[in-house]
């Protein structure tokens, strides 16, 4: 194999590896910005929280049930006193969704 050939190889698997760690990461990030203020870091709210906006921890049956189409309907259509999520893309609500599910886990 020429140089330059694998060199072109092991650019590509950097840039495979990098993507694939930047979109598993950015469900985390999203999740601390924009829902662990009310969801708790670890997907159970503090009981203030989950008593005035009637929040359920990650590890509740109701919400175990969910699924990823589901909870992401929730995100961006909002659901009791959740108002929806915006400025999020299709992918980031999938990956925070997926964050959040294995939060439960």
């Amino acid at each position: 194999m020429s140089k330059t050939l694998r060199s072109q190889v092991v650019l590509a698997l950097v840039v495979a590896v990098a993507s694939a760690v930047c979109f598993a990461d950015s469900g985390e990030a999203t999740y601390k910005a924009k829902c662990q203020s009310c969801h708790g870091s670890a997907g159970v709210p503090n009981p203030g929280m989950a008593k005035m906006m009637g929040i359920k921890a990650v590890t509740d049956p109701d919400i175990k049930k969910l699924t990823v189409d589901q909870m992401s309907a929730v995100v961006n259509t909002g659901k009791g006193k959740m108002k929806a999520i915006t400025g999020l893309t299709p992918a980031e609500v999938k990956a925070v969704v997926e964050y959040y599910k294995s939060l439960g886990k």
